[in-house]
C-alpha cells in the first residue's frame, strides 16, 4: 500500500513541478485572458491529480468530482474564447497558440456531449490529462500568444475552421476510448483485476465506442472540407494535401470497420496513432493556414 501512495505522490508533484513555469508564462497574458486560463488548467489539473491519487490509492470510483471539475474547466475556457473572439474580431483559431486552447476546448466539449450517451463515465479522468497538456503546451511552445486579427473574413472559412478542430476533439475521445480498450483488453487477458478494470466499461462497449467517435469526427471533417470549398478562398497545396490524407485515412479505417477486416484492437490502435499523427502535423497546418 505504501507503494501504491508514493506512485500518486510522486505523480501529483510533477504534475504541479510542471505547472509552475506555465504561471510564469501567463503573465504575457491580459489580467482576464490569465485568470481564466489558469483557472481552467487548475479545473483539469485537479480531476487528472484526484485520478491519480485515487489509482494509486487503489479505491478510484468515477462520479462527480471528475465532471464537475472538467465542467467547469470548460466553463473557463469558453469564457476565455468568447473573449479572445472578440479581441481578435473572428473566430479565435488565428495562431497556433488560439488553436491549442481551442483543441482543448473541443476536446471536454465532445466529451460532455456523447461521453454519458455512451455510458462512459471515466471517460473524464482520461480526458483531463489530455486537455491539461493542450493547454500547458501552448504555453510551453515559444509561439505568439498575443491576439491576432484576421485581416479577411469569411464565415464559410470561419465555419470550416471551427468545425475542423471540434472534428478533431472527436478523434481525441475516440483516441482516449482506444486507451481505454487496450487497458480493458491487457486486464482481461492478465486474469489480475485492479481497481481501474471494474470501473472500466464492458470491453464491448469500448469497441462501439471508438467506431462511433471515429465516425463522428469523420462526418464533422467532411462538413468542416465542405464549408472549406464552398469558401472560394485560395489554400494552401501543403495544407490542403495534409488535410486530405488524414480524412482519408480515417475515412479508410471506417470503410475496413465496415468490410470486418479491422479487428476492434486494431481499430482501438490505429485510433491511438492518427491522432497521434494529427496532433503532431497540426503546427504545420496551421503555419501553412496563414500562407498562400
Amino acid at each position: 500500500m505504501r507503494g501504491k501512495y508514493r506512485f500518486s505522490q510522486k505523480g501529483a508533484k510533477g504534475i504541479f513541478v510542471a505547472f509552475v513555469p506555465f504561471c510564469e508564462i501567463v503573465k504575457n497574458l491580459s489580467s482576464m485572458d490569465r485568470l481564466l486560463l489558469i483557472a481552467a488548467t487548475l479545473c483539469f489539473l485537479a480531476s487528472f491529480g484526484y485520478t491519480l491519487y485515487a489509482l494509486g490509492a487503489g479505491r478510484f470510483k468515477p462520479g462527480r468530482v471528475n465532471f464537475v471539475a472538467i465542467l467547469a474547466g470548460f466553463i473557463f475556457l469558453s469564457t476565455f474564447l468568447y473573449f479572445r473572439g472578440k479581441a481578435e474580431g473572428s473566430c479565435p483559431l488565428n495562431s497556433l497558440f488560439d488553436v491549442l486552447i481551442f483543441q482543448s476546448w473541443a476536446l471536454v466539449l465532445i466529451y460532455l456531449v456523447v461521453g454519458s450517451a455512451y455510458r462512459l463515465s471515466l471517460l473524464g479522468a482520461f480526458t483531463a490529462p489530455l486537455a491539461f497538456f493542450l493547454v500547458l503546451a501552448a504555453f510551453i511552445a515559444p509561439i505568439n500568444q498575443l491576439p491576432v486579427p484576421r485581416a479577411v473574413l469569411n464565415p464559410w472559412i470561419e465555419f470550416h475552421a471551427a468545425l475542423s478542430i471540434i472534428a478533431y476533439g472527436a478523434f481525441g475521445l475516440a483516441c482516449i476510448a482506444g486507451i481505454m480498450y487496450l487497458l480493458q483488453e491487457r486486464q482481461l487477458k492478465s486474469h489480475k483485476a485492479s481497481p481501474l478494470f471494474y470501473n472500466l466499461p464492458p470491453i464491448n462497449d469500448l469497441a462501439v465506442a471508438n467506431g462511433r467517435l471515429v465516425w463522428l469526427g469523420f462526418g464533422l471533417l467532411t462538413i468542416a472540407f465542405a464549408a472549406g470549398f464552398l469558401s472560394q478562398m485560395p489554400v494552401n497545396t501543403t495544407k490542403f494535401l495534409a488535410s486530405a490524407a488524414i480524412w482519408i485515412v480515417y475515412g479508410l479505417l471506417l470503410v475496413l470497420k465496415r468490410l470486418h477486416t479491422l479487428a476492434p484492437r486494431r481499430l482501438a490502435t490505429l485510433s491511438i496513432v492518427l491522432f497521434a499523427l494529427a496532433l503532431i502535423t497540426l503546427p504545420g497546418i496551421q503555419y501553412l493556414s496563414s500562407r498562400p
